[in-house]
């Protein structure tokens, strides 16, 4: 190495040292841990059918689980979602009475 070199890179490495002092915190020997699940805050409007109401609320569960927890519920409102939409292409069942000649 020239003298020029090595002299640039004394100097490179005592500025990155001085910045380290004077502004930028040390690293704690302690680990920094990540945060919780936090709710995302988002607004859910009633749709105004009950059994679809309880599915969507269902969302909410989903707030308080870590992201590897939110497959299942996310699964769990979409079969729900499906049942729902697939009642309403079923053909109506008569009722007890209704079968009499």
């Amino acid at each position: 190495m020239t003298d020029e070199a090595a002299e640039t890179r004394a100097e490179a490495q005592s500025a990155a040292g001085a910045e380290v002092e004077a502004g930028a915190p040390a690293e704690s020997a302690e680990p920094v841990e990540p945060a919780g699940p936090a709710a995302l805050g988002v607004v859910r409007t009633p749709t105004g059918h009950a059994g679809v109401d309880a599915h969507l609320a269902r969302l909410a569960d989903a707030d308080h689980l870590g992201a590897d927890g939110h497959v299942e519920v996310y699964e769990d409102v979409h079969r729900g979602l499906r049942e729902a939409l697939t009642a309403l292409d079923a053909p109506p069942v008569p009722g007890p009475y209704e079968n009499r000649s």
